[in-house]
């Protein structure tokens, strides 16, 4: 099951008025959700949004996915988003690599052995033809 946070419209014609809430994706926007978490008005001035943080963050937690207006919605009115972990092991893992290339160009860079010239097959048996 897709859970989403989303905004259903309410209101009259012209006059939008939102309810933040959670829902399965797969049902109709303005169709049964799991949870109300606040309102967002935006024709007063400023918006008006009321939200409960501590609902959202938790739902965030559990995994409920904002939809990208519902996100705005949200960041306006502070709710905290969790970091995602596997961010925070890649950038680990990148920390590490940086940390491995700068301690090796610390090093002063060993001699490396001259390649030794050797000939091939194909030049061999044109010298040995001249010769005869």
């Amino acid at each position: 099951m897709a859970v989403k946070i989303r905004l259903t419209r309410m209101g009259d014609k012209k006059t939008p008025f939102y309810r933040v809430v959670v829902a399965d994706s797969r049902k109709a926007r303005d169709g049964k959700y799991i949870d109300l978490l606040g309102t967002f008005n935006p024709l007063t001035k400023p918006e008006e949004i009321k939200i409960d943080a501590d609902k959202a963050a938790s739902w965030l937690t559990k995994g409920a996915e904002p939809t990208e207006t519902a996100k705005v919605v949200l960041q306006k009115a502070k709710v905290a988003f969790p970091q995602k972990k596997v961010k925070a092991k890649k950038a680990e893992k990148k920390a590490e690599v940086k940390e491995e290339v700068k301690a090796e160009e610390k090093k002063p860079a060993a001699k490396k052995p001259a390649a030794k010239k050797t000939a091939t097959k194909t030049t061999a048996k044109k010298t040995t033809k001249k010769e005869a």
